[in-house]
């Protein structure tokens, strides 16, 4: 019997509920980038190194992710961007450039190369937005959770796809990742990690992928058969309907996965697609490997694996389970070296590793998990000191003294409970908030004071609400910078008596902890 996924997503969402109630909240660890090197089919066709060697820029906003790809001497320079907070609509802007081409409300990678993606400090979370990879090559995807993105409803993005590949994509690695949502078609939602239109040579690895109705596919139609070379490893797909993955045509590897609650179908190999399931732990799931939808078979090679409290349907029409008893119909050479854990272990190993925010630990190919070798740290936030226009977002605390303590403050109406004082105390646990979710608060002295950066800082729980911002003279009421996102803001020094901060955009109502200003 189906157990549809937004009905069992309940208890899951009650226990989220009852953590809140009670303030309870979880701690992430610090990741560091691609901690270890690509596996899988991403290290075929001359590799997938993303953006090693390149610079290391941070962002906390959708906008500031595209500004760093932008701001690179070509398409193909080499970026490491690390991500932390919130990535949203409110938040994500189109930025034009020549080594660009963006959208908004998508976090678009289009017609570059070299990029490497990771969460870094407590986390980056993609909150209905979707990562689109088109006509782009060597890209790395680590430590990041990607949510409830839709293809239809309120807001769209990617067509629903919490991560799609199309259209002449080559070489990308997705590691560590969490990807879910929140139902089914019928509720918005489309599939997970979708490839299509000639995507080659592509790893999904120690990820999670839950509660949707699709987890992915490979080939869009019967007749694009075009993409391929495509493996999975150490992921968790658990409460999923259907297409974990679907494969149509080409070939993908797929092992050491664990699968919870496939409520339909699994592994559908279909219109000649091969398929290597080596030491998988399929459990409390229906015909997880076969051909199912179409008369248009594909093959599987199948060893290792462990079906627990698996249903198989009867053989009719256009649905062919391979099961009860699953026996390999063709045979797939795989060109890469790997270690296979035993089946029998393979949840626990999963469990451990499998995800963003768990340190980026793998497998060690001996049942037990380890944390990534020690690297050179490649996550320095330090701005490269050639770099003749710094981010204005830059995270590094500025020198000096902070003017604002001691200065006094005011703004436009504020949230009951809330004190313009709050942002200039010194106390991150104290705060100051607009009646609504756009307003301003001002920092000011009794005589003119020399001010070239000011520090947002956003209270705990609330990092990523801030979308879009001006600073203001509020002597002369020019327009002294904007952006997005909280953090630092740069600009040339000026000598004022009042500086105010504007927020024109926010995902929720902004808490704003500490507004710091600076002389340099």
């Amino acid at each position: 019997m189906r157990r549809p996924v937004a009905i069992r997503l309940s208890a899951a969402l009650g226990t989220l509920a009852l953590a809140t109630a009670t303030g309870a909240f979880l701690t992430s660890p610090e990741a560091s980038a691609a901690a270890s090197g690509a596996t899988g089919y991403a290290t075929q066709n001359g590799g997938t190194t993303g953006g090693s060697g390149g610079q290391t820029v941070r962002a906390t906003t959708g906008t500031a992710i595209h500004q760093a790809l932008c701001s690179r001497a070509d398409s193909s320079t080499p970026i490491i961007i690390e991500v932390e907070g919130t990535i949203n609509h409110g938040n994500t802007s189109k930025v034009s450039g020549d080594s660009c081409s963006t959208a908004a409300g998508v976090i678009e990678l289009k017609q570059i190369s070299n990029v490497t993606i990771v969460g870094v400090g407590n986390g980056a979370v993609f909150d209905q937005l979707g990562i689109h990879i088109r006509e782009s090559s060597n890209i790395i995807i680590q430590n990041v959770t990607v949510r409830n993105v839709k293809k239809s409803g309120s807001p769209t993005s990617n067509g629903g796809d919490a991560i799609g590949m199309e259209s002449d994509v080559r070489n990308v690695w997705v590691d560590h990742t969490t990807l879910e949502a929140s139902g089914g078609e019928s509720e918005g939602y489309d599939g997970l990690f979708d490839m299509k239109d000639n995507t080659q040579y592509v790893t999904l690895s120690y990820s999670t992928l839950r509660n949707s109705g699709r987890g992915g596919l490979i080939g869009s139609s019967e007749s694009d058969v075009s993409n391929g070379y495509v493996t999975f490893h150490h992921n968790l797909y658990e409460n999923i309907d259907s297409r974990a993955p679907l494969l149509r045509g080409g070939i993908a590897h797929m092992y050491n996965n664990h699968y919870k609650s496939l409520n339909e179908s699994g592994i559908n190999s279909r219109a000649g697609a091969k398929a290597k399931v080596d030491n998988n732990y399929f459990e409390d799931s229906k015909d997880v490997l076969g051909t199912f939808y179409t008369d248009q078979a594909g093959s599987w090679q199948v060893s290792g694996n462990i079906f627990d409290n698996v249903t198989w349907s009867e053989r009719e029409g256009d649905n062919n389970p391979a099961g009860p008893n699953p026996q390999s119909n063709t045979t797939v050479s795989i060109p890469y070296a790997y270690a296979l854990d035993d089946a029998a272990c393979v949840p626990e190993v999963v469990s451990a590793t499998a995800g963003a925010n768990k340190g980026l630990r793998v497998s060690d190919g001996n049942c037990s998990a380890e944390s990534p070798d020690p690297t050179p740290d490649p996550t320095d936030p330090t701005p490269d000191p050639t770099d003749p226009t710094p981010d204005p977002t830059d995270p590094t605390q500025p020198s000096g003294t902070n003017l604002s303590l001691g200065a006094g403050a005011d703004g436009s109406s504020k949230a009951s409970g809330t004190s313009y004082g709050n942002v200039r105390d010194g106390d991150l646990n104290t705060y100051w908030s607009p009646n609504g979710t756009t307003g301003s608060v001002s920092v000011k002295w009794g005589s003119a004071t020399s001010v070239s950066k000011i520090n947002i800082r956003e209270a705990s729980g609330s990092a990523g609400t801030i979308g879009s911002w001006r600073v203001v003279n509020a002597d002369t009421g020019a327009t002294l910078t904007s952006g997005s996102g909280a953090g630092v803001i740069s600009f040339p020094a000026t000598s004022l008596k009042k500086v105010t901060f504007e927020i024109t955009s926010a995902n929720g109502t902004p808490r704003v902890a500490e507004f710091e200003t600076y002389a340099g």
